[in-house]
């Protein structure tokens, strides 16, 4: 998909607005034997165009949060993974179950899946339909380290000779750590479920082919033009409404 951009999603409503209100101006003399083009269906199709925009912002508000939230609480999980390393070297547990460890916490250590985005970047590539295939990478490699995380809480579960004093080591502590980090991201999901859902809705209601509002607009301007003619002052009002389609 090509770029569906805010700026241009929220002209394409403006201009619509605009048409409507030149439709309305030029009363009786406007009647489409088309009802998709009559002057009731085009301000239902406004209400609802507008709706799912500002739902889309909403959820995509929601869902920057929920990214947010997850990277603050997953950022420091590699410094605890090598201190929960040094922790075990600390005791008289065997070296071959020690490399064990090291192993994991190599794994957690590995490069970030994507590089960081702002928040700006966030919200235009979710504006832009891209929003998905970027969370998707995103979340594989959180989904990496949790699965990482979770054996190495349980292999120290199992090592005797693990029992640390501080209690953000100890295990009971990890546990809850890992629970926590699982919703955050299960959080994540949702909402990007969330978001494609309202994004499709979007895109059926503003640029479907046949019925959405930038093929509706098209059309009421080409019924304008037949009914008043090329040259007309009247199409010339709306003749100037750039609606644009996703392509």
């Amino acid at each position: 998909m090509s770029k569906i951009n805010e700026t241009g999603e929220a002209k394409n409503l403006a201009n619509f607005e605009i048409l409507i209100t030149y439709v309305i101006g030029f009363g009786a003399i406007y009647k489409p034997s088309r009802a998709s083009i009559s002057v009731g269906n085009m301000q239902g199709q406004l209400v609802k165009a507008k709706d799912v925009v500002n739902e889309l912002h909403v959820v995509l508000a929601s869902w920057s949060n929920a990214v947010a939230a997850r990277e603050i609480e997953f950022k420091p999980l590699r410094g605890l993974s090598t201190r929960l390393l040094n922790a075990l070297k600390a005791t008289d547990t065997p070296l071959q179950i020690i490399e064990n460890v090291a192993t994991i916490n190599r794994k957690l250590q590995g490069k970030r899946a994507s590089a960081k985005l702002t928040e700006e970047e966030k919200s235009a590539l979710a504006a832009e339909g891209k929003a998905v295939n970027q969370i998707s990478v995103s979340q594989r490699g959180y989904n990496n380290m949790l699965d990482h995380f979770d054996k190495l809480v349980k292999l120290l579960a199992s090592i005797p000779q693990y029992k640390p004093n501080e209690t953000e080591l100890k295990v009971a502590t990890l546990t809850l750590l890992y629970t926590k980090l699982q919703q955050l991201s299960m959080a994540v999901v949702a909402t990007e479920i969330e978001l494609s859902n309202v994004r499709l809705l979007r895109n059926e209601l503003m640029y479907n082919l046949e019925t959405g509002v930038v093929a509706t607009a098209q059309d009421a301007k080409t019924y304008v033009k037949s009914v008043f003619g090329a040259g007309s002052a009247q199409y010339k009002q709306v003749s100037g409404l750039i609606f644009k389609m996703a392509k």
